[in-house]
Order: C-alpha cells, then sequence, then structure tokens
C-alpha cells in the first residue's frame, strides 16, 4: 500500500537454547503508515521488545533467529538485505530509543561525540557540520544550554535528559520511524510526561512515523492512532486506540484497562489479573491465556483461537466465533 510505511508479516523469531526452543515472536503481522503510531501493549514476557529487534535486525544470533515472515520498508523486504545494508538503513530510516539510557550511551564518550558520530557516518557531515548538527538537536529536545550540554558525559545528566539525548540521538539523521521501546519506565512520573509529550511534538513537527512499546495502557491512549495487544508472542487484538478503548475485546486487553489506576475509584486495592504470563519454552495447548481467563472453557483448553474481526478490530478469542 502506498500510504503504508512499514509492513510486517507473519513474523517469526524463536530463540534456540538448551532447554528448548522459544518462540518469542509467533506469527506477528502489524502496518504503520506514514505519520501513525503503533502502540504495543502486554506485560514483560510477551514478545513486545523482540519484535522490534527484529525489525532492526539487532536479535543476537545465536541463540536468536527470524525463522519466518517479512518485513517491508517502504515495499523493500529488509530480511533479504546484507548486513551492510541494513547498518544503513539503522539510524538513516529507522532509530530506536531503547529503555535505560545509561547501559545505550557509551559512559566514556560526551554525549556530543555519540551524537556526531552517527551524524559524520550516516550524512557524512564535517565534524565542525556535525557538532552544529548534534547542538541543534539537543536544542530541539529541550536540553537547556547544549553548547555547554555537548561536551558532558552520560553520568553528569539526569535520567530524563539522558533519554532526551537518546531521542535527540535517534532523529539526527531524520529517520521515518522511531521505534520506542518503553523510554519512560525508567523515570519519575513527571519526567515521563514531559518526554511522552517531546516524542509527540516531534512527531508533529518531523511526521516521522512511531513504534512505542511500553506497559502502560495510559501511554498508548495519549499518543497512539492504532495498538497492538501481544501475549506470550502472539497478536491477541488488534485495532484503532479509540476502538480499543471503547469496547476492548479479549479477556486480557479487558484486564489490562482494569488495571488502569483512576483517581475517582474508591477501591483500596488495584485490580490485578491473576497468574502471570508462561513460559514461553512451555506454553499451554489451545489459547494461550486460558490458565488466567474466567470465561475460558473446553474449546479454550483444546485448540488456538484463529484471529476474527469484529466491530472494526481483529481479535484472538473463541468467544467471538460460533464455535463459543
Amino acid at each position: 500500500m502506498a500510504d503504508t510505511l512499514l509492513e510486517v508479516k507473519n513474523l517469526k523469531t524463536y530463540f534456540y537454547t538448551d532447554e528448548g526452543v522459544v518462540p518469542s515472536v509467533d506469527d506477528v503481522s502489524f502496518s504503520i503508515g506514514y505519520g501513525e503510531t503503533l502502540g504495543i501493549v502486554g506485560e514483560s514476557g510477551c514478545g513486545k521488545s523482540v519484535t522490534s529487534l527484529s525489525i532492526m535486525d539487532l536479535v543476537p544470533s545465536p541463540p536468536g533467529k527470524i525463522v519466518d515472515g517479512e518485513i517491508l520498508l517502504k515495499g523493500r523486504d529488509l530480511r533479504k538485505l546484507s548486513e551492510a545494508e541494513m547498518r544503513k538503513i539503522r539510524g538513516n530510516e529507522v532509530a530506536m530509543v531503547f529503555q535505560e539510557p545509561m547501559t545505550s550511551l557509551n559512559p566514556v564518550f560526551t554525549i556530543g561525540s555519540q551524537i556526531i558520530e552517527a551524524l559524520m557516518l550516516h550524512k557524512h557531515l564535517s565534524k565542525k557540520e556535525a557538532r552544529d548538527k548534534a547542538i541543534e538537536m539537543l536544542k530541539l529536545v529541550k536540553i537547556p544550554m547544549p553548547e555547554k550540554r555537548v561536551k558532558e558525559y552520560p553520568h553528569q545528566l539526569s535520567g530524563g535528559m539522558r533519554q532526551r539525548v537518546m531521542i535527540a540521538m535517534a532523529l539526527c539523521c531524520d529517520p521515518q520511524l522511531l521505534i520506542c521501546d518503553e523510554p519512560t519506565t525508567a523515570l519519575d512520573v513527571t519526567i515521563q510526561a514531559q518526554v511522552l509529550d517531546l516524542i509527540g511534538e516531534l512527531k508533529k513537527k518531523l511526521n516521522t512515523s512511531i513504534m512505542m512499546i511500553t506497559h502502560n495502557l495510559g501511554v498508548i491512549s495519549e499518543i497512539a492512532d492504532n495498538a497492538m495487544v501481544m501475549y506470550a508472542g502472539k497478536v491477541i487484538e488488534y485495532g484503532s486506540v479509540r476502538q480499543l478503548f471503547k469496547n476492548p475485546l479479549h479477556p486480557y486487553t479487558n484486564g489490562l484497562m482494569n488495571a488502569i489506576p483512576r483517581i475517582e475509584s474508591d477501591k483500596e486495592e488495584l485490580y490485578m489479573i491473576k497468574g502471570t504470563v508462561p513460559s514461553l519454552r512451555n506454553r499451554p495447548k489451545g489459547c494461550l491465556f486460558h490458565p488466567r481467563c474466567e470465561y475460558a472453557k473446553e474449546i479454550c483448553r483444546a485448540c488456538m483461537p484463529i484471529f476474527v474481526e469484529r466491530d472494526g478490530h481483529k481479535v484472538r478469542c473463541w468467544k467471538y466465533t460460533d464455535r463459543w
């Protein structure tokens, strides 16, 4: 499709360990349009980060391997590119903001030198041009006194400032797709809000498409156009944010919705989905969510549900089929 920037089709990424095969991403499909934000939500261990690493071709191998599927960026299958070609894609066309900036930034180099290196490598700028551009990017992400900050090391900045540096570094080469892997998890709520506002502003200003990975449905409601709910490596619900919040279909999505803290609630305890995400090495037969689902029937325990369309969005649940 002409208005589609990224299309992922039937992606499967497995990890081959001594204890068996781990299907971390299992038959995942989605698309992101130009200037659009897709939110990917789910608990830890659901395959969200591995999906993003698969797009960037950064899955550690061994033990990880993309075993099937297509990753089409502007119609070009990234899986068919060489490592040299992928290095040109990373940063230039697709960039990533990781969860913890302190582990992503090199502690022995100034933040300026790390941004300058990316600009010289991808944009072929002179060192002076790259430094001027680095200062400009720090201004863009609202870091005060950028001429001074460009000479500082990561440990001299706060967590919020380091995350802004990561966003500046990701955007310095004008990528069309920005992947944000839980960029606010390690930050306090005030700084979280500032970083999310910043990402929203930059999206409008630069018309960048965004893939936002988070545990927090509240974050999705603020900045995403479409949302994809993942569970144990599978997509279980997919549709527009408006549809998802107005009428969540899957019991897991409903559970995530109920777990959102609400000021007006008079309950002393927050809602919690019982149980935990199953081990991907030993996933349950049938619907992966059935051991935690209060509506589970015999068919849920026996067969994997198919993906069906209801009310304008898709859901993987037997409840919405004739076999329920």
